[in-house]
């Protein structure tokens, strides 16, 4: 069974999700929102919540000794974590939807296996890097740029809706376990920059991408997400990417069913997703992407018949039969003029 049949697709799971902020706003621009920020009380993270919020006790060093493992300090309006220096022994963090600007206090968790972060006030996701840190995830914050989430043992990494334009400070050399990788709701205008050889998963649905580029290198990718973007034209696609099977294009502006055609370069794309393009609405719209690529299975949320797969390979003979007189024809023509 391919990987796109094991995982569940439903359509309503594959679009870009609003998100969910608990930040004071108002509608005086900047300068507003700055104002706002200074009337944010300091609530550090004490003793006491921790105790009341720690979970999981597991044996540490070497086995002798006993200590929680887990903390999960949500919604509790939080601006400083400074306490947590002392907490080493932690493996499971989740500080989500508090008022955190800085977690430079984390660094001092070298045990750290999961760290969740979202909903916060967050500029910079920097952290000192983690030798056991396997799941990182900063969504609905401030971030400007990916620097500083580079440790060694890192498999997935959401930085979805933040203020990024361009995707940058990922490094190659020390992020080979990344395997997904979420940014959603951002302001990427392209898809360049994300050069992660090992990476299986990218969702870059919901931002302002016009071209794909730069995907080239990601050869064991096998799930892409574009939806909802500004793309019209599907180059950038490469033979290189040899595992990709599941490509969502759902909600950009393709005007032209002949553009599918620039996906055959994908040997094992199996599901593709383009409804809300305008070619959608085109007559003979299903016909025409399998014609075009007759080994997908599935096209937006149904799989192709048996049926449709003759006729579209008759069709298809026919046209290349038809190509090929027309060019034999032109070839005597030619062969007549120079005789002449």
């Amino acid at each position: 069974m391919s990987d796109f049949e094991e995982q569940d697709y439903e359509e309503d799971q594959e679009g870009v999700e609003e998100p969910d902020l608990d930040h004071d706003e108002t509608e005086d621009g900047e300068g507003g929102e700055q104002e706002e920020e200074e009337k944010i009380p300091d609530v550090p993270l004490t003793e006491e919540m921790i105790g009341e919020n720690l979970s999981l006790l597991c044996k540490i060093g070497n086995g002798l000794a006993h200590a929680y493992v887990r903390l999960d300090v949500k919604e509790k309006e939080v601006t400083d974590i400074s306490v947590l220096n002392s907490y080493i022994h932690l493996r499971y963090v989740d500080l989500s939807a508090n008022k955190l600007k800085d977690i430079s206090p984390l660094n001092s968790l070298t045990h750290l296996l999961t760290l969740r972060c979202d909903r916060n006030m967050l500029t910079s996701a920097h952290l000192d890097e983690l030798p056991y840190l396997q799941t990182a995830s900063f969504s609905n914050n401030r971030l400007t740029s990916a620097e500083g989430a580079n440790h060694p043992l890192l498999e997935t990494l959401n930085i979805s809706f933040n203020e990024i334009t361009a995707v940058s400070g990922l490094d190659p050399s020390k992020l080979g376990r990344l395997h997904t990788l979420e940014l959603r709701g951002n302001k990427l205008t392209s898809t360049g920059g994300v050069n992660l050889p090992n990476l299986k998963n990218l969702f870059l649905g919901g931002n302002l991408i016009t071209f794909v580029e730069g995907l080239e290198r990601l050869e064991h990718l096998t799930t892409l997400h574009l939806r909802d973007n500004q793309i019209e034209k599907l180059d950038g696609f490469s033979d290189l990417m040899i595992n990709l099977q599941y490509l969502n294009l759902r909600g950009n502006n393709i005007g032209d069913v002949k553009e599918t055609a620039k996906l055959k370069c994908l040997p094992k794309l199996r599901a593709l997703i383009l409804s809300d393009n305008p070619i959608s609405d085109e007559d003979d719209y299903r016909m025409e992407v399998l014609i075009n690529l007759r080994r997908i299975e599935r096209l937006d949320k149904d799989e192709f018949t048996e049926e449709e797969r003759q006729e579209a390979e008759e069709i298809y003979e026919q046209r290349r039969a038809e190509q090929l007189a027309a060019e034999g024809a032109e070839e005597v023509i030619h062969s007549d003029g120079e005789d002449a």
